[in-house]
């Protein structure tokens, strides 16, 4: 049996990324034109994606921006949450702001969704609201 990984994202991997974030059920992404492919080579090629795999499959992504403080992103596919997989790709992109030299990182999700209650649990507080999602912050 094939055993889980922790990597840092490649090129090819974009495309599997793509199709993890289309596939949450909340935090859907109102404007694809947001999120483009330049932005995942940019974080491939930076600070790093992070990736969680299980038998040869990516079930999970994390891209933190040291530019500006944020966690870009964290999704796991459906039926691989709650299983820790989130916690491991959260703490590598806090990592990363960290090794940037960022105190306080910064995010945003919806409101009522399980990513809110996940941020919270892992001791973030909301700060305020961001274009009309909750905007967390916390001190490295």
């Amino acid at each position: 049996m094939e055993r889980a990984l922790l990597r840092r994202a490649v090129i090819s991997d974009v495309p599997r990324l793509k199709a993890i974030r289309a596939s949450v059920t909340e935090n859907v992404l109102g404007d694809p034109s947001k999120v483009l492919d330049v932005h995942y080579e940019w974080f491939v090629a930076n600070p790093g994606i992070f990736v969680w795999e299980e038998q040869n499959e990516i079930v999970g992504f994390s891209a933190a921006d040291p530019r500006d403080g944020s966690i870009w992103a964290l999704f796991v596919v459906p039926g691989f949450e709650g299983k820790g997989i989130g916690s491991v790709l959260f703490r590598e992109a806090c990592n990363v702001l960290k090794a940037a030299g960022v105190h306080c990182a910064w995010l945003t999700t919806d409101p009522n969704t399980k990513a809110e209650r996940f941020y919270r649990n892992s001791g973030w507080e909301v700060a305020g609201t961001k274009d009309n999602e909750l905007l967390f912050k916390r001190t490295l």
